[in-house]
């Protein structure tokens, strides 16, 4: 089983060089986030990431939750881990500075999520969600709700949760049933919730559980649906913890992976109510959730990444160690270690690809979010948001289901040695595969990419960025450099298949929807494979720039253009195939009767 060391020089190179970081560390409020202060960071979040939460990924995967009369208790070493993760700060990075975090933008928390991911998933899931709650409460909180409860889960110190699925409520909310009642300024919630990621555990001295409930007289449907933060311990007045709310965790979930994470069935209201706060106005709920599930959304494509990072580095430090026959060409009669292997060599770097495409790509929408919250001109505010609403369903889906596939790969790089558990990379694979699923499925990611994103706006937000990527094509060819010119070739013919397969789905959406969904799925993987091009594309020219002013590191460029090229000929030569199935595959979807199936 491998180490993980924080890929920090290409981070850095993405933060710099393809999401501008000197641009938004002009913006205002985020002139503290100087190159230099941003890779200070990255080297000691690198440090904590491989030394204190890395040792504990296998162990804890072995070990598992426990739960014993309704407590639960996280594997060894983790609430010691997460003490520390606390007391350097690492929670608020991102976050106000009046409540305690540091102000810095959305662009280098993005990076030090993927290294907590990468080092622990199931570890990380804890901060991921108290980040998602604390941008909820900031953004739609009263100021009592703030004073009460930001502080605390800013540093921290509390953790926050996302209070969604029922046993018969999964994606279709509407069916929720999760009541709420009027108890003087406040509320009494009763019900059942499922899958609540850390809903009870021993690492924080207090959970803020937000939780979806429906007053009596509520509208039917998700209209009629309230949000309410739902504290385990309630808060006095002068800040202290009062007395155990009522609610509890029945039961933690048997998982597939990331064993380590406790996955809670809670129940609220067994002795009359778990006292809650409406957030916002009511029934309103769904529209304040919806800040959470972004940003958690962008937080779980990010774990397609740094699970693929992990196992990249896994399958390829194996490859250089594994000894087995001898080199196809040569004479050399000896055996050789499989890196040198072509197959072996096409499974790295299809695996090395994918991970820096959706790097980028992941880190370009965070760098977009930064833009549209601080930047100064409202127009470029709005521009920088319409680029996240229609990316964050891709970096969600395409992130994810690229994380499951690399992981796959890295067993198939370790052969049976894989197939084992104590190599550590059979984890990665089972880990990868609940990022798919929570937050919404990447099938529902794909639905809503084209009908919110596409339809409705008649492909608008998806032609500006085509437009971007027009641009780094035109770039390209005008290096005058036959590699730089091969990956324009092939970007360009995927854009082509974009367009194509964008104004199918405009004209088509409205006169057959179903048709149109059944090629949700291959529209976002053909967005998310030219955009993923785009950014590699943007790399190799970017290396190649900084190489011709004679100030960069050659070893670094030459593999980074190298790897730009393989995903123009491994990944882009695909994306005409994914069109044709758009334009051409709803019919044998939508006409088959479903007794057939």
């Amino acid at each position: 089983m491998s180490d993980y060391a924080a890929p920090t020089e290409d981070m850095r190179f993405v933060i710099n060089e393809l999401c501008d970081l000197n641009a938004i560390n002009h913006m205002p409020g985020y002139e503290d986030a100087t190159p230099d202060l941003v890779d200070a960071i990255l080297e000691e979040a690198g440090k904590l990431a491989a030394d204190v939460m890395a040792p504990l990924n296998h162990e804890g995967d072995v070990e598992g939750c426990q739960i014993d009369n309704g407590i639960v208790r996280t594997p060894k070493g983790a609430k010691e881990a997460y003490t520390q993760f606390v007391e350097g700060g690492w929670n608020g990075v991102p976050f106000d500075p009046e409540y305690g975090g540091q102000g810095l933008p959305w662009l280098v928390s993005t990076a030090l999520s993927e290294m907590w991911n990468s080092a622990n998933m199931a570890f990380s899931l804890c901060p991921l969600l108290t980040q998602g709650s604390v941008e909820l409460l900031s953004a739609h909180g009263s100021d009592d709700l703030k004073a009460r409860f930001l502080e605390k889960m800013v540093t921290g110190e509390w953790n926050g949760t996302m209070n969604l699925t029922e046993p018969q409520a999964g994606t279709d909310l509407a069916q929720l049933r999760t009541k709420a009642e009027r108890d003087g300024e406040n509320y009494r919630i009763t019900g059942q919730k499922i899958f609540i990621t850390y809903g009870e555990h021993d690492m924080t001295d207090n959970i803020v559980h937000m939780v979806l409930a429906r007053l009596p007289d509520a509208p039917a449907g998700i209209k009629g649906i309230s949000l309410f933060a739902v504290p385990k311990f309630l808060v006095n007045d002068d800040g202290s913890l009062g007395e155990r709310n009522d609610l509890r965790c029945v039961s933690i979930e048997h998982k597939l992976g990331i064993n380590a994470s406790p996955t809670a069935v809670m129940a609220f209201g067994d002795n009359g109510g778990a006292l809650g706060y409406l957030v916002g106005e009511e029934h309103n709920g769904i529209r304040y959730m919806f800040t959470m599930m972004n940003n958690a959304r962008l937080a779980v494509g990010l774990q397609g990444v740094a699970i693929g990072e992990r196992a990249f580095q896994q399958a390829r430090d194996f490859a250089r160690e594994r000894v087995q026959s001898r080199a196809a060409s040569g004479d050399n009669p000896a055996p050789t270690t499989i890196i040198h292997h072509p197959d072996v060599k096409r499974m790295l770097m299809s695996m090395k690809a994918r991970t820096e495409a959706a790097r980028a790509l992941s880190y370009f929408t965070a760098a977009k979010l930064d833009t549209a919250k601080r930047h100064p001109d409202e127009a470029e505010r709005r521009r920088a948001q319409g680029l996240v609403d229609l990316l964050i369903p891709v970096v969600k889906a395409w992130s994810t289901d690229n994380g499951v596939n690399i992981a796959s790969t890295g067993i198939q790089v370790h052969g049976g040695m894989g197939f084992i558990e104590e190599t550590g990379a059979a984890q990665h694979l089972r880990d990868s595969q609940i990022a798919t699923i929570y937050e919404g499925t990447n099938g529902i990611q794909a639905i809503d990419l084209i009908g919110r994103k596409i339809a409705r706006e008649n492909g608008d937000t998806a032609k500006a960025l085509m437009a971007e990527i027009k641009t780094v094509v035109a770039d390209l060819f005008a290096m005058g450099d036959d590699t730089l010119a091969s990956i324009a070739r092939r970007l360009e013919d995927a854009l082509a298949a974009l367009e194509t397969a964008t104004d199918w789905i405009v004209t088509s959406y409205s006169r057959d929807v179903d048709g149109a969904l059944a090629v949700a799925v291959p529209y976002l993987a053909l967005l998310g494979n030219t955009a993923g091009g785009w950014m590699m594309g943007s790399a190799a020219l970017a290396v190649t720039r900084s190489g011709q002013k004679g100030d960069a590191n050659s070893a670094f460029n030459s593999a980074k253009i190298a790897t730009a090229r393989f995903y123009a000929d491994h990944v882009l030569s695909d994306v005409s195939g994914l069109c044709e199935k758009v334009i051409h595959g709803g019919p044998s979807v939508t006409e088959t009767n479903i007794d057939e199936i």
